[in-house]
């Protein structure tokens, strides 16, 4: 009986000492508790608005049409953006701060924005919220290739086990998504839609034209398709090496170029990352992509209403 009573207190403590060994290391601002507020001032011919654009960083106000860049150190982009088109300023908000308990975290919702010239509707282009590791060049001089303003993933050499964080979800409901990019007409894409997280750990490296060039050395990707309420401590693995064959491969979400990030290069020039293979299971990468988006399917696509919460974004090791 004593040694069945040892052995079974044994087993009791295994969890807590498999769980005392965990590390929890704390994305910067991933806390979502502290906002950098911008008051940009929208040109008169489309009405002359003062609108407001969230980032995370240091807690503080910016009046004025300036091009942002990270405040206080933050590792932290989004999709809200200043744009500047032919002179004229237009804004696009589609991240917010919500207040959650005693702090805040982020919401991130797809939505239709419009531009009216005179009264009149001009533009209307559908636009999703994402956050990401890495930044944003403003101001947005037009709608197409858009994607070369991000600077998608940070330089970064550890290896992880886990993503962790806090979400909800809100989806739309709607069976397809819609393409609607301003310039041509709303379009239907078949598929339900759905928010998602992307973790890519890549090994780069830059040719002589100042191509980025990478291997990916660890993933990790999900998808959310229905609504939910809060989930805290959503902890997901990183596979490392080759996981074409892994049964938690999802192609959509994890081949090779998946997302078509863009990165600057050392010469300050956007470029698209190539991915070129899978580097082997232990190697270390170079840059960290992790990205949080309230639609799928690449820009101006997605099903207005989605929302997705996220909150105490962390790296399990």
């Amino acid at each position: 009986m004593k040694l069945n009573r040892i052995i079974g207190m044994f087993l009791l403590g295994m969890p807590l000492a498999m769980q005392a060994q965990e590390k929890v290391v704390p994305i910067k601002y991933g806390d979502m508790d502290q906002w950098v507020t911008r008051k940009i001032h929208e040109s008169g011919i489309i009405g002359g608005n003062t609108k407001l654009l969230y980032e995370l960083g240091p807690t503080k106000e910016i009046d004025g049409n300036v091009a942002y860049v990270n405040q206080g150190g933050s590792p932290w982009g989004n999709s809200n953006v200043m744009a500047k088109v032919m002179g004229i300023v237009k804004t696009n908000t589609s991240v917010y701060p919500e207040q959650r308990g005693n702090g805040y975290c982020a919401r991130l919702e797809t939505h239709i924005e419009s531009v009216k010239v005179l009264g009149m509707v001009n533009i209307t282009v559908l636009a999703s919220g994402s956050m990401f590791l890495g930044d944003m060049k403003e101001p947005i001089t037009g709608t197409k290739d858009g994607e070369k303003a991000l600077n998608s993933g940070l330089p970064f050499t550890s290896r992880p086990k886990a993503v962790r964080y806090d979400y909800k979800v809100q989806m739309s409901g709607e069976p397809n998504r819609i393409r609607q990019t301003g310039f041509s007409k709303k379009t239907t894409v078949p598929g339900q839609d759905c928010a998602i997280m992307v973790c890519l750990l890549q090994k780069r490296s830059e040719d002589a034209e100042g191509n980025i060039i990478a291997k990916r050395v660890g993933t990790v990707a999900v998808k959310y398709n229905r609504s939910q309420d809060w989930h805290n401590g959503a902890t997901y693995e990183i596979m490392y090496g080759d996981i074409t064959h892994d049964k938690r491969y999802v192609p959509e979400l994890m081949q090779l170029g998946t997302g078509g990030y863009y990165a600057r290069n050392s010469k300050g020039e956007s470029k698209l990352i190539k991915e070129v293979g899978w580097a082997s299971k232990d190697e270390h990468p170079t840059h960290l992509i992790l990205q949080f988006t309230s639609s799928m399917g690449g820009a101006f696509v997605g099903s207005p209403g989605n929302k997705l919460w996220i909150d105490n974004v962390n790296l399990v090791y």
